[in-house]
């Protein structure tokens, strides 16, 4: 079932055998980008995903991302597990032979001032990130909604990316911008996050990235996810430098979603690959 949401940015899509009233062993994931959210509902006992939001070209994410969770009637549910990972511009990835668990603070030097004062550890098997949130969003989401299990907006990315043993270009899209990791062998190279009005920003901004990390795109494959299909004018831009090129899609053998049949399986790969997270 695909139903029209009334703001023309955002849709809203539903199992038309999944019932809200007897829902039960559900997951919640959440993704909020700086100009995006959406979030997706786990069916866990058949592994079904039962309801996928996503909002758009969001103008002020905090306020309406609060007022879809204040008052969406699929988020009455009582969940058995909620993960959100959220766009913050103070993260930072450190290896764990170098991790000073005992004195955290010591990184929070390295981030903008003005925001939460509260570190959030996000553990991996080569590295553990460490971030702290915008102070609104923070009571948004923790303080107001009590959601234990936070990310950073790299958290998904790097669980698509723990798939792939090659050196590569991870590069995730919403309509207004899109997140770019180089990793090799399971090391974090660089990432960042760009806002980009059209392809012709998104040319400039790519190839910013390859020379000044000295890309070599004749050997390194470049994966995407998110709001980009192979008519996109942006899929254009990554096909005039790199030839090896691959949609990362969700694994159909693990989660059933019949109800995206009719979008690009790539649109929420990294909404999706939240579960992944642990």
């Amino acid at each position: 079932m695909f139903v029209n949401m009334n703001s023309k940015n955002s849709i809203i899509l539903v199992d038309p055998e999944f019932d809200l009233n007897s829902a039960h062993n559900c997951d919640l994931l959440i993704k909020v980008t700086t100009d995006n959210f959406s979030y997706a509902i786990i069916d866990t006992t058949a592994n079904r995903l039962v309801v996928l939001y996503d909002q758009q070209e969001s103008k002020n994410v905090v306020a309406e991302l609060s007022d879809v969770l204040s008052n969406d009637p699929y988020l009455s549910i009582s969940f058995q597990t909620i993960k959100a990972s959220v766009y913050t511009r103070n993260t930072i990835a450190i290896p764990n032979e170098l991790l000073d668990a005992r004195n955290l603070n010591v990184y929070a030097k390295f981030f903008i001032p003005g925001q939460s004062e509260q570190l959030h550890l996000q553990g991996g098997e080569k590295f553990t990130s460490i971030f702290n949130l915008d102070h609104d969003m923070e009571e948004l989401l923790i303080t107001r909604f009590g959601i234990s299990k936070i990310y950073d907006h790299t958290a998904p990315l790097f669980a698509l990316s723990g798939m792939q043993s090659n050196k590569h270009l991870i590069l995730d899209f919403t309509v207004g911008s899109f997140n770019g990791l180089l990793m090799d062998n399971g090391k974090l190279i660089f990432e960042n996050y760009y806002e980009t009005a059209d392809a012709e920003e998104f040319n400039y901004y790519l190839l910013l990235m390859i020379k000044q990390l000295t890309i070599d795109t004749q050997t390194t494959k470049v994966y995407i996810s998110g709001i980009i299909h192979e008519e996109d004018k942006k899929f254009e831009v990554i096909g005039r430098y790199f030839s090896a090129i691959e949609f990362l899609e969700p694994d159909a053998e693990k989660l059933n979603g019949t109800i995206l049949y009719d979008m690009p399986n790539q649109y929420y790969s990294g909404l999706l690959a939240l579960q992944l997270c642990e």
